[in-house]
């Protein structure tokens, strides 16, 4: 097992399982904010095994969680937006979710493009990385603006 494998367990076992829990439990609003960490993380995962494994396919599949990810969450949102209305978020869940779905990608990002050939795959991964980050951050504003904060439903 090398350094790379050792810290894809890590991130699944110290992040992706607690989402998993959180996914499985409380109210609706905390799920779908765990159900976004949680496909970032996967993500991130993904990375960290292309890397470890030396396959950039799974780079590829990384690329695919960062596209649908956000798009699944804002579909749930939307589905659900009645119980996310119900309920008021705290500021606190709102930062914490913020920072946490954003501050371990470049965490991850930044040393797999170190490692990885410079050309094309450098910037993948950085396309990556970005997208992460903006759906991250798009999907938990989303979640997290207070009822009548602003958003316009369409209706």
């Amino acid at each position: 097992m090398n350094g790379w494998l050792a810290a894809a367990c890590a991130l699944l076992l110290g992040g992706f399982l607690p989402a998993l829990l959180g996914i499985c439990t409380g109210p609706v609003r905390r799920r779908v904010l765990a159900q976004n960490l949680a496909t970032v993380l996967a993500a991130l995962v993904m990375l960290l095994l292309a890397q470890g494994y030396a396959r950039p396919s799974y780079t590829d599949m990384a690329l695919v969680l960062a596209v649908l990810g956000p798009v699944g969450t804002l579909v749930y949102e939307r589905l659900l937006g009645e119980e996310l209305r119900a309920s008021r978020p705290r500021p606190l869940v709102t930062r914490t979710m913020t920072v946490l779905g954003v501050a371990p990608v470049p965490a991850v990002v930044l040393p797999v493009c170190v490692a990885a050939s410079p050309g094309r795959t450098t910037l993948k991964l950085l396309f990556i990385g970005c997208l992460l980050v903006a759906g991250s951050a798009l999907c938990t504003r989303a979640l997290t603006t207070p009822p009548g904060g602003g958003g316009s439903d369409g209706r």
